[in-house]
């Protein structure tokens, strides 16, 4: 088996074990009996995850059935470890958060593996699996519409539910606009830190696609096949 065929198997099994806890997140959450409970998926860490398991399925197939990525898998990819990651590490401030102030907040297993373990294991094995690509710088500030379009509509259904997916959207709950503004602001950047460090990593990883090679492979299939269109 080649390691291109062992690291699409392993990007299958990843998708597979992030359903499996997205699907006890869902029923651990209904158990509550609470609006949270309720609205599932209306957390962006819920969605990026389910966003995360469509592109892992995909880049699965791929790579048992090619030796390299294709560009918009590396980009769909870095976009959604962009968004999982932020989500875990805003996740984690919130704990810490509630802490301090003696609020108690139950993390199930599968919080844990959708918010810490999946992600980090996820960009590690990205950066480690033969043949992907670099990605383009373009997705600093393309990893920025998905948090501000959940964002706008979160603000929109907040005030008609009257319940928010975390604490620092809920102006009632928060000093006023200026700490609401500050921390999506902080927030917001911390997307774009996350999306600058992956098309970083992704442009020094030895694993990824040497473009020169990529080009003489091309060239050598075309002529090929120019060849035996000739021959026949």
């Amino acid at each position: 088996m080649s390691s291109r065929v062992a690291f699409g198997m392993l990007r299958l099994l990843t998708a597979a074990v992030c359903l499996i806890a997205l699907v006890h997140r869902l029923f651990w959450g209904l158990s509550s009996q609470t609006i949270a409970g309720r609205n599932f998926l209306a957390y962006l860490t819920v969605e990026s995850n389910i966003a995360l398991v469509v592109v892992l399925v995909f880049g699965g197939v791929v790579a048992l059935r090619r030796a390299n990525d294709p560009r918009w898998f590396s980009v769909a990819l870095s976009l959604v470890l962009t968004w999982t990651i932020t989500a875990g590490i805003a996740f984690a401030l919130i704990v810490w958060q509630a802490g301090l102030r003696g609020i108690r907040v139950d993390v199930p297993w599968s919080d844990q593996v959708l918010h810490f373990w999946l992600p980090a294991f996820t960009a590690i094995v990205w950066t480690l699996t033969p043949g992907h690509r670099a990605v383009t710088w373009w997705i600093v500030p393309g990893c920025l519409l998905f948090p501000l379009a959940w964002g706008g509509v979160t603000m929109w259904r907040g005030p008609q539910i009257g319940w928010y997916p975390y604490y620092f959207l809920d102006l009632r709950q928060v000093s006023g606009f200026g700490e609401f503004a500050v921390t999506s602001g902080l927030a917001l950047a911390m997307f774009a830190l996350i999306a600058t460090v992956l098309a970083l990593i992704s442009r020094i990883s030895p694993a990824k696609v040497d473009r020169a090679a990529s080009r003489r492979e091309g060239k050598l299939s075309r002529s090929r096949k120019a060849g035996t269109a000739t021959a026949t």
